[in-house]
């Protein structure tokens, strides 16, 4: 899908994690990829954040959460993230099985929606410190840049996602 000219470009929110092969590696080039979409532009990438496979099995995940604004549809970019995590030999077994490299549309601007392929805000965004607290990290960073979603309170964050960490196992990588 080919963005109008004259459409908006929006801040998209990211998560990145891997748990497969070289995850420092894979979320470089993953970053680099995400960089380099057409109508996009690179904003920023929270630091990163080693957490216990959530609903799962497997080795810890490397986390991150990446900024940009962009042009694209939630639709084109979602196709675009599965096209990255597909270059980085990214399987889908069974579901949370352990990844190469997986690419969640968080936030698109402050857009709402829920279709077969995708609902924004991300659904369980808040119920994961891997996405809270890099989320937390550049929302502050980028002040009134970041729209929360209906219902989230910046001001509870920090709370929220210091709990989730302990109970989830996450840190800083």
């Amino acid at each position: 899908m080919t963005p109008r000219a004259d459409a908006p470009a929006l801040l998209a929110c990211i998560g990145l994690g891997a748990n497969l092969g070289h995850a420092a590696v894979t979320l470089d080039a993953a970053c680099a990829a995400l960089a380099a979409l057409p109508e996009t532009q690179w904003v920023a990438a929270s630091g990163r954040w080693r957490s216990r496979p959530v609903d799962a099995s497997g080795p810890d995940y490397l986390n991150a959460v990446a900024c940009l604004r962009t042009r694209l549809s939630p639709e084109a970019l979602l196709d675009a993230l599965q096209a990255i995590e597909n270059a980085h030999g990214r399987e889908r077994p069974y579901p949370n099985a352990p990844r190469t490299l997986d690419l969640d549309l968080l936030l698109h601007g402050d857009l709402r929606c829920h279709t077969a392929r995708l609902t924004l805000p991300h659904p369980r965004m808040t119920d994961r410190a891997f996405v809270l607290l890099p989320l937390l990290q550049l929302w502050m960073a980028l002040p009134g840049q970041i729209v929360l979603p209906v219902g989230m309170d910046a001001a509870d964050w920090p709370a929220r996602a210091q709990r989730l960490a302990a109970e989830q196992g996450i840190a800083p990588a």
